[in-house]
């Protein structure tokens, strides 16, 4: 059966300071409640930031390795991009969720460190939670929150990065909708749904780093449940694992080419890189003859190309295409035949050649929006 909630009141924890490693932190929460003339009773939820979690833990590098811990915190990478600053990545983190730098904070912590993601958090939710239930007597519900960008949208909002005590899903396959039709896709995530709702009252600036959730009494359980890495999205149905171009990296085996940059460039720039992607496993030549579009479309710039027979040169034409789809690019392979002598490179060694006439619509390169970061 559906079940409906008539109202939820959140309430930021103020009073928390500064958590330090090796603090209780069931007990920091409840004095910082109590202080605000507040208490836990059975069904409240509290969201509290992994951040304080983190501190608590004591799970703190020097800033000055933090590419070494970014990549010993990644499972994989699911997209990078070279900015100023150094290399931002997306990450399957090895806290579970896929997001930017694995969550490894430099923001809010002690000079000269950054801050790592508890490797279990809904280990750290159960902990909480009974540290919770000891001091009160009330069972709670927990969950450890984090912030995160989404794909397709712009900005950030928190999510359960680890959950006890609390429904992660409300899953309403089979029932019926309001036009009496059954549900076949639809399942809340409920925990992410209560980070995101804490983070209304938290704030990043503020030192409010938890809340009280109160009216979810009914999605409150006994037991721990599954946490939160149960809503983790399996590979088998994961139909975004890489970025774009890092799909198409990875298709035509030129994964070792450094990652572009987070703004694209102008053209130049970008067919440069197509023709550095599409010969990088060394089967042919690529070489990009740039040139102005007339008002009719015609001329632009061209891609010569030149491999040893016509099966290698039709697979590095292929490539090619693909490798300018990557920069936001098309075009057409405009001919193709073999050419007898004349200067190496160019086809005229015996080799096959053709020419990639880039089409003149181009993406315009304006600034990327920055990875979203925790």
């Amino acid at each position: 059966m559906r079940r409906s909630t008539p109202s939820v009141q959140g309430v930021g924890i103020t009073g928390v300071g500064v958590v330090v490693a090796g603090d209780d932190l069931a007990r920091v929460l409840v004095d910082a409640l109590h202080a605000q003339r507040a208490s836990l009773v059975d069904g409240d939820v509290l969201a509290v930031s992994s951040k304080v979690v983190s501190k608590a833990r004591g799970l703190t590098a020097p800033l000055d390795e933090r590419e070494a811990v970014i990549a010993a915190q990644s499972v994989r990478t699911v997209a990078a991009r070279r900015t100023p600053a150094g290399l931002a990545s997306i990450v399957e983190a090895a806290a579970g969720p896929v997001m930017a730098a694995a969550g490894v904070d430099a923001s809010n912590v002690a000079e000269g460190t950054v801050l790592l993601l508890p490797a279990d958090a809904d280990a750290e939710a159960r902990a909480l939670r009974a540290g919770l239930r000891e001091l009160t007597g009330a069972d709670v519900g927990v969950v450890v929150t984090d912030t995160a960008g989404r794909a397709w949208r712009e900005g950030q909002v928190d999510f359960a990065l680890g959950v006890a005590g609390l429904a992660v899903l409300d899953d309403l396959r089979g029932e019926l909708d309001a036009s009496g039709r059954p549900m076949s896709v639809t399942a809340r995530a409920i925990a992410d749904e209560v980070a995101a709702t804490a983070d209304l009252v938290k704030g990043k600036t503020d030192g409010v780093p938890a809340a009280l959730v109160r009216g979810l009494a009914e999605r409150v359980s006994p037991a721990d449940g599954p946490g939160a890495r149960s809503l983790l999205r399996p590979a088998a149905s994961d139909w975004f694992r890489l970025g774009h171009v890092e799909a198409v990296r990875a298709a035509i085996g030129a994964g070792a080419v450094p990652p572009p940059p987070v703004v694209p460039g102008p053209r130049a720039e970008r067919l440069a890189r197509a023709a550095q992607v599409a010969t990088a496993t060394g089967a042919g030549r690529c070489a990009v003859e740039d040139g102005d579009h007339d008002e009719g479309g015609r001329g632009g710039p061209l891609l010569r190309l030149s491999a040893p027979d016509a099966f290698e040169l039709g697979a590095l034409a292929q490539r090619v295409l693909a490798a300018l789809w990557a920069e936001d690019l098309t075009g057409t392979v405009e001919r193709e035949h073999e050419r007898d002598g004349g200067g190496a490179g160019d086809g005229g060694d015996g080799w096959s050649a053709a020419a990639v006439r880039v089409a003149p619509v181009l993406t315009p390169p304006g600034a990327a929006p920055s990875p979203a970061g925790r």
